[in-house]
This record gives structure tokens, sequence and C-alpha cells, in this order.
């Protein structure tokens, strides 16, 4: 992989750890992973999408972040059993998505990516799916390795760490990526103001 990412990365804000046992005040259609990627695509150094590292989705299905190419994302990072900051930051992807025209929330891609590398397997995924009826057509859940998921927080200047019963303290992050893997907005806490995350994804899911 490039340094790109890395670098850019490392100019991001960093949102304070979050502990899941805390609320904040401030605080069968083809899954969106799995459109064919371009394989002729060159990402920039400021793209997400260079990274080589595989996940798994709730479906089984090994991908590369670069999969998610051609429309933009909101990417968040959680874990399944968490039983209150977690529930809120899907809840507010929610209203983003619910904020959309019909029409554009086509052209918009939902990415969750788990911390929990042991227990959040695709099948623990595929029954989060159901719970929280997340549709299948743009909504992705992904299980990667510790190291992948490390390296993809870094990525988005998420922090997270693991307890001695289970549970992630971690970083409240909704992050907007462009059609080819850059960042270009990011909420942070729970229960914000969602108006500048809405304008800014109808301006890229318009275009």
């Amino acid at each position: 992989m490039k340094h790109g990412p890395r670098v850019f990365a490392a100019t991001l804000v960093v949102a304070t750890l979050t502990g899941c046992a805390t609320h904040s005040s401030n605080e069968a259609a083809k899954p969106s992973c799995c459109a064919a990627s371009e394989a002729s695509a060159t990402f920039t150094d400021k793209s997400l999408y260079q990274t080589e590292s595989q996940w798994a989705t709730d479906q089984g299905k090994h991908i590369k972040l670069g999969e998610l190419v051609g429309r933009p994302q909101i990417v968040a990072m959680f874990f399944a059993k968490c039983q209150f900051a977690c529930p809120i930051i899907v809840n507010d992807i929610k209203r983003i998505e619910a904020a959309l025209t019909p029409e554009l929330r086509k052209r918009v891609g939902f990415t969750l990516v788990s911390f929990d590398a042991k227990r959040d397997t695709p099948a623990a995924l595929a029954a989060y799916r159901l719970t929280h009826a997340l549709p299948a057509d743009n909504w992705t859940l992904l299980h990667g390795e510790p190291d992948n998921v490390l390296e993809l927080a870094a990525l988005l200047g998420v922090k997270f760490k693991e307890d001695a019963n289970g549970q992630f303290a971690h970083s409240n992050v909704i992050t907007i990526l462009n059609a080819q893997g850059e960042i270009v907005h990011q909420q942070i806490g729970l229960n914000q103001d969602i108006k500048e995350t809405v304008r800014i994804l109808r301006q890229l899911a318009a275009k």
C-alpha cells in the first residue's frame, strides 16, 4: 500500500473515546459491496481504497474496500454487542439515509465495519442486519482480521480499545467517502445535527 492514506489520516481530527456503557448528550437483493469493481481503477493518494486488506461481508463474500468504488459511502465502525453508543451511531446513519430522497438513497452506500474480529463473524453480522432491518441493496456489513481493523481505524481517525469484558471504548465517528474513497466529511459524536452531513452527501450523490 502507498503511504498516502496514512499521512492523510494523521491530519484527521480524532474523536475522544467513548465507552459503550454511557450515553452522550451530544452524542435477497444484491448487497452494495458486491458491485463489480473497476479493475483498472487508479486511486489517489488520499483514497482509502488503495488498501489491499481483505474483508468478509455478512453474506460470506470476500472483498477489498476498492470494490465499494463508484458511489459515495457512509462508513462507521461499531461492534454488534454494543448496547449504547453503537445503536445510536446506526440510528444516526438511518436518520441521514431517511433525509435523502429515494432516488439519491439508491446512489449512496452505507458501510458498517466491526471492531470485534472474534465475535462479529459474518453469521453474527447477518443476524445483526436482520435485527436492525438494514437493507441488503445499499448496506454493507464487514468483518476483518485484527490487523486490517487496526489499519482502517487509523485511516479513519478512529480509536478503540477492548476491555476485559469484551466491550470496546471507541470514537464515535461517521465518515463520508466520495465515489473514489476519499474522506470528504466526518460527523463526530452521538445524536449530532445531521444537516451538514446530509448537504454534503446530497451534493456527492447528485453527481
